[in-house]
């Protein structure tokens, strides 16, 4: 038979107890006298909350810098934490605008006048409304900010762009003065007075302006590029190159430098050059149609018309309607013995424009049209003629 016998219970040690108590002494002595110990090695230390202040030092930072990109992620990041601020919707926009990212310059300026309608909004609704194309919408958003600050100098800045962009140069030079004097260290309005000139075809007066503004901002990449499109019209080619060289140092990722540099060794007679600084443009950004549209020019220049085929096809496909790419694009079917493929774009080139020549001796290469009629030259009578 089993017969159930507990367990004696053993008593505790007065040692062990002792020992406990020690412990628990220890633990409380830390926990009340020396925090700090607990916190470091057995509590996550806590990551600050960055403010709002400092993401826009920061983008301001970066902007100064011609760090225009991170500038704009950090706006975009300081919007999360405030959607009704408008100043970073403001700068934003600008930078964006600047970016030649047209479409959303719009959507953040819109977003910004429609938290807060004041003129520093809207002139910023005006300039991106400008950039997009957009004239119209520009010169009312322009106007109304005028009116409700009247000594607010971009606004007067971006105004006259907008009259320059419709022709009207004495309204835009009015206005691009005014703005300069209202503040003669805003950057946008000595760009714009410089982009006012320019448009007049007053190039050595637009070169100091832009020469002004890149004294105010010598970080940014579309100033050397306005300097340098004049002294191109002016057939200053050294400049010009160096302006748009300069360009690019100050921005590595601005397209229209690598295709306005390329452009510029095109004029001096550089193919090689300009082959390389246009193709490099294209790997900046893949979608600029100009640079196809000079890179198919430079590759039809060299002969090389396996090349510019596809080159003009695609600065075509992104919106440019040039007669000369057109009959230039015929004329590399037409030497590559390919009159099927090109009669087409040299029939589209000659509806566009009915005084391109190349267009109608393609035509007649292929067979299509009769050669011109050769003029024979008229001899006047005079008193010494037989």
């Amino acid at each position: 038979m089993y017969y159930y016998r507990p367990e004696r219970k053993r008593r505790s040690s007065p040692v062990r107890v002792l020992i406990l108590l020690v412990l628990i002494g220890g633990v409380l002595y830390v926990v009340t006298q020396r925090p700090e110990l607990v916190t470091s090695h057995f509590v996550p230390t806590p990551t600050p909350t960055r403010s709002l202040a400092s993401y826009l030092d920061e983008a301001e930072a970066l902007y100064l810098r011609g760090e225009l990109d991170d500038a704009i992620h950090l706006y975009e990041k300081a919007a999360g934490l405030d959607p009704d601020n408008t100043t970073i919707y403001v700068r934003w926009s600008r930078l964006l605008a600047i970016r030649h990212r047209t479409a959303e310059a719009v959507q953040r300026a819109q977003e910004a006048a429609s938290k807060l309608e004041n003129a520093k909004t809207l002139a910023a609704l005006c300039m991106a409304l400008d950039w997009d194309g957009q004239y119209a919408e520009a010169l009312k958003k322009c106007q109304t900010a005028i009116q409700l600050d009247p000594e607010y100098a971009e606004a007067h800045a971006y105004l006259a762009e907008v009259y320059a962009d419709l022709v009207s140069w004495d309204r835009a030079l009015e206005e691009a003065e005014l703005a300069v004097s209202l503040d003669d260290t805003s950057v946008d309005a000595h760009r714009n007075l410089g982009y006012v000139l320019e448009k007049q075809g007053r190039y050595h007066n637009a070169i100091s302006e832009y020469e002004r503004a890149i004294e105010l901002q010598p970080k940014l990449g579309y100033l050397y590029i306005g300097l340098g499109r004049n002294y191109l019209v002016l057939a200053d080619y050294d400049s010009a190159v160096e302006q748009f060289q300069k360009a690019i140092q100050v921005d590595t990722d601005n397209v229209e430098g690598y295709d306005l540099l390329g452009w510029a060794y095109f004029a001096e007679g550089d193919y090689g050059l300009a082959a390389t600084q246009l193709e490099t443009a294209i790997e900046v950004d893949p979608e600029y149609a100009l640079a196809y549209g000079h890179l198919g020019v430079t590759y039809y220049v060299q002969r090389n018309y396996e090349a510019a085929i596809p080159t003009l096809k695609k600065a075509i496909e992104l919106g440019l309607d040039s007669v000369e790419y057109y009959y230039e694009l015929g004329l590399s079917y037409v030497y590559l013995d390919q009159c099927e493929e090109a009669i087409p774009w040299l029939e589209q080139a000659w509806y566009v424009d009915q005084t391109a020549l190349p267009a109608y001796q393609g035509m007649v290469l292929c067979g299509e049209w009769e050669p011109l009629p050769t003029a024979t030259p008229t001899v006047t009578p005079t008193a010494e003629s037989p």
